[in-house]
């Protein structure tokens, strides 16, 4: 799968970091290998070598630059025909305050102690992005920056070292 242009944000010899394309969260970002390979074990000891501190860039970004209050870092995907990639998820303030508004995803409240008190994780906070940013066609607003404009703000924190 070609990613357009317009959302790439960084580039090393081994992966490509880009905005998730059919994310309005701005700030969801995918770390893929430039390789065909859908193991770890299958990739060169320098792809491996880039791979943690370009995910801990991506997390100093979205966290510190971006004040994402969280941010999520996983391989969910096997679907054929990509190669081994990673979604970085920032979750800011207002994406967990929408989630707690939303009674659909309040009954997912299964990390509570007790009654009235109200706790989530990530795997809740993960499935309300992908539910409502990325597979809605019309979601929620977003506060803060636009996508394209995290795009070219994080392509300048990348290129920044």
């Amino acid at each position: 799968m070609r990613i357009p242009p317009e959302f790439h944000v960084f580039e090393t010899e081994h992966w490509l970091v880009n905005h998730r394309t059919n994310s309005a969260l701005p700030g969801y970002l995918m770390i893929g290998s430039k390789r065909f390979v859908n193991d770890l074990s299958e990739l060169a000891e320098e792809a491996l070598r880039e791979l943690g501190p370009l995910m801990a860039k991506a997390q100093r970004a979205l966290g510190r630059g971006l004040n994402a209050e969280r941010v999520y870092i996983g391989r969910y995907g096997h679907t054929p025909g990509h190669s081994i990639h990673f979604h970085v998820i920032p979750i800011y303030g207002w994406v967990e305050a929408l989630f707690w508004q939303d009674d659909r995803y309040r009954m997912l409240n299964t990390f509570a102690e007790g009654p009235g008190e109200t706790a989530t994780d990530g795997a809740e906070l993960t499935f309300f992005v992908w539910r409502e940013f990325c597979e809605r066609s019309v979601p929620p607003p977003i506060q803060g920056p636009s996508v394209a404009e995290v795009v070219e703000h994080l392509r300048g924190v990348f290129q920044a070292g």
